[in-house]
C-alpha cells in the first residue's frame, strides 16, 4: 500500500540509532511490525488467570517430550 505521511524528522534520526534500517520504508515496516507483535503479546496478558487447566495436566511431561 502506498501512502504519503508526514514524520518527526528528529524521532526518525533517533529510531535509525536503535536499529539497522537503511532507509525510511525500512524502519517504518520494523516499527509497525514491532507495534503489532507487542500489542498480541499485550492481548495474551488479559488472558491471565482466565485460562483453566484440565484436572492431570502435566505441563512438565509434556516440556520433557514425554
Amino acid at each position: 500500500m502506498r501512502t504519503n505521511i508526514v514524520l518527526d524528522e528528529k524521532l526518525v534520526k533517533e529510531a535509525f540509532q536503535y536499529c539497522r534500517a537503511k532507509t525510511k520504508r525500512e524502519l517504518i515496516a520494523m516499527a509497525l511490525k514491532e507495534f503489532v507483535e507487542n500489542r498480541r503479546r499485550m492481548n495474551l496478558l488479559e488472558l491471565e488467570g482466565k485460562v483453566e487447566f484440565a484436572k492431570g495436566y502435566d505441563y512438565k511431561s509434556l516440556r520433557a517430550g514425554k
